[in-house]
């Protein structure tokens, strides 16, 4: 069984109650649907792989490493990978698009003296 409990308080203190108690809902609320980013993390091969859009073999890995291809650590025999160098290496290999395509061309041939 509960126990009731009637208080008599001033109406001021009444709403800063009720508010405080809303607020303390509402924040509660605000991290539970917006949960902070993930710290930066080190992901070994296999992680890569899984973490991968394309979710390469790790032979594919292998060769990008051996190419220079991809952002890695090595510690000893083994590889390691910082989560926001691979994120900022994804983002690198979007496509131009024409339009970006002739404005770097156009700033190319801008800075080059012309040959006689």
């Amino acid at each position: 069984m509960q126990e009731t409990v009637l208080l008599s308080l001033p109406l001021s203190q009444l709403q800063t109650l009720i508010i405080d108690a809303v607020n303390a809902c509402l924040d509660v609320r605000q991290t539970s649907h917006h949960p902070q980013p993930d710290p930066d993390r080190w992901l070994d091969l296999t992680a890569l792989c899984n973490y991968h859009p394309d979710q390469p073999s790790k032979q594919t890995v292998y060769q990008w490493v051996n190419s220079g291809l991809i952002p890695v650590h090595k510690g000893g025999k083994k590889l390691r990978f910082l989560k926001s160098e691979i994120d900022t290496w994804l983002k690198q290999g979007k496509k131009l698009t024409n339009s970006d395509i002739e404005a770097k061309t156009d700033g190319y041939l801008s800075t080059k003296k012309p040959r006689y």
